[in-house]
């Protein structure tokens, strides 16, 4: 750890080894809260690589409680990255609904806030949902009733090495990135919003790295980790292998 730290201190890349050895050590709990904090900061400061994202996910997703429910259709998540400062609701929670009335299948994996207003367990949890259900019976929500929430702690025990450090220095880090990357149930479609312009396309190379059949990487112009209604909207689209960037606009996709 103390060696990765220093080549990002001096804006060197990880190779994927390397950066999936980082993220096994944090999640095993070997690394101390200071290495912690030492390396997401300096991650943070030099950039993370597709490479860097898909390693760290790949480790992430050898830690979790993965569950495998059975359903017809392709198995979809929605959620953003938040830390778009816009103060928005919780857009994506809401669309997942929306998605699974609609007859397709949702694996919902989120969290609370950690630099946003709400996150989607903060949401879920004041409409009356146990945050804390055995994966099992989250997996047999999705075969019976179409939507299942998989609160990430839960799913994700050795998240626990990281959530007192990600509280303490209350900024964007690599793991804003990561939640939607690293979904319990192997989610083979995604919607996800990005708080950065910059990050849409590198996600959407990052699922592709990561063996996604098909996903949509999207920033509002205004700022927003959703698709916009008021402006542009930036988009990487991952299909048949490929990714795919171009602009909508809400007439575009029939807002007026």
């Amino acid at each position: 750890m103390r060696e990765a730290i220093e080549k990002l201190v001096n804006g060197r890349n990880l190779s994927s080894r390397e950066a999936y050895e980082c993220m096994v050590e944090i999640m095993s709990g070997k690394a101390s809260e200071a290495q912690i904090a030492a390396f997401l900061v300096a991650l943070r400061v030099k950039g993370e690589t597709v490479e860097e994202i898909a390693a760290f996910a790949s480790a992430m997703r050898s830690f979790c409680h993965g569950i495998k429910p059975n359903g017809k259709g392709r198995l979809v998540d929605t959620c953003g990255t938040g830390g778009d400062k816009i103060k928005t609701f919780n857009v994506s929670t809401a669309a997942a609904f929306v998605v699974a009335g609609a007859g397709v299948p949702v694996a919902k994996h989120g969290n609370r806030s950690v630099t946003s207003r709400s996150g989607s367990a903060d949401v879920l949890e004041c409409l009356g949902l146990n945050l804390e259900v055995p994966p099992k019976r989250v997996e047999e929500a999705i075969e019976h009733v179409g939507i299942g929430f998989m609160f990430a702690p839960a799913f994700h025990p050795a998240m626990k090495y990281v959530a007192p450090v990600r509280r303490e220095i209350g900024i964007r880090t690599v793991f804003n990135i990561l939640g939607p990357l690293a979904n319990p149930a192997n989610a083979n479609a995604q919607l996800i919003g990005v708080y950065d312009p910059r990050l849409v396309e590198k996600i959407a190379q990052t699922l592709m790295e990561l063996d996604l059949e098909e996903a949509m990487v999207v920033h509002g112009a205004d700022g927003l980790d959703e698709i916009s209604t008021f402006g542009k909207t930036y988009i990487a689209w991952l299909r048949n292998g490929a990714v795919k960037c171009l602009e909508v606009t809400p007439e575009t996709l029939g807002v007026k």
